[in-house]
């Protein structure tokens, strides 16, 4: 199996796949042809390396081809495990093991695969990825979004993709020992954003809405102009208070400008997901 996760090691390697351990935990599996219980495994253990995705180096130890390297680690059965942290020794089992009893010595000294999407999450908002980052906070239990430091990288997602409702949501309640320099600064695009979106127009908008709260005409100029400057929930909201009273409201413009908005937020969307929801209950 070709991955860089998984190294055979020999006499030209294995001194450098060691010194690797200081970054990377080092897993060496000792085998043998000869010994089928070690050989059996193997496939197993280079599924394992590919669900940790870079957690940890599998290395392979032919200990026939390679006698000399084994006798130096003084194995004295087969198949041997060893987990090699920082250079040493940290972990290790000898004879016949279940893949369950390895992975469970390695999540004494590993981080979790939580942990992992975590840290990778926050590689690809430095990158200026939000949008990947963000499918892999959302995958994360729900006492880990909760967390102040993702907290701000979820609002940091959210404001890349413009779902500024959700971000000022979750900036509203970011526990005060995180409210740094990186929290200033996504309020202020946050600010920067809110400033932009409130427009003379639509306070007139707002104003005229708020003398005649039964005109659907101003109530669809309002909605339009709320989402051309991204403030969807509220053009949702708007729209379904006439909707839900008369489906057909304006001759069907209004379920349009409904759909159309929808549309545009996309399938993943909370927001869209969550209006959608409510129109379905009228249709059905």
């Amino acid at each position: 199996m070709q991955s860089p996760f998984i190294v055979e090691l020999n006499e030209q390697n294995f001194r450098q796949v060691l010194e690797g351990s200081v970054q990377t935990p080092v897993l060496i599996h000792f085998w043998a042809p000869m010994s089928q219980e070690s050989a059996q495994i193997i496939p197993q253990l280079q599924t394992l390396a590919q669900q940790y995705n870079g957690a940890f180096t599998l290395a392979l130890l032919n200990c026939e081809q390679e006698q000399m390297i084994a006798s130096q680690f003084g194995v004295q059965a087969l198949p041997t495990i060893a987990l090699f942290m920082n250079g040493q020794a940290v972990d290790g089992m000898g004879g016949p093991q279940d893949i369950s009893a390895i992975q469970a010595m390695l999540t004494k000294h590993l981080p979790s695969e939580d942990e992992l999407n975590l840290n990778k999450a926050l590689e690809l908002i430095q990158q200026g990825m939000q949008s990947q980052a963000l499918a892999l906070l959302q995958s994360l239990p729900t006492e880990t979004q909760q967390q102040g430091e993702v907290k701000l990288a979820l609002a940091d997602c959210y404001l890349e993709t413009q779902d500024f409702s959700q971000a000022k949501q979750l900036l509203e309640h970011i526990p005060l020992q995180f409210q740094d320099n990186y929290y200033k600064g996504l309020v202020a695009k946050l600010e920067l954003h809110e400033q932009s979106a409130n427009s003379p127009e639509i306070q007139s908008l707002e104003q005229a809405l708020e003398q005649d709260p039964n005109n659907s005409q101003v109530a669809a100029e309002l909605a339009l102009s709320y989402h051309q400057v991204n403030r969807d929930e509220e053009a949702l909201d708007l729209l379904w208070r006439f909707l839900r009273a008369d489906l057909n409201a304006q001759d069907g413009e209004l379920k349009k400008h409904f759909m159309d908005i929808l549309s545009a937020l996309g399938q993943g969307n909370a927001t869209a997901s969550k209006y959608r929801r409510q129109l379905y209950s009228l249709l059905y």
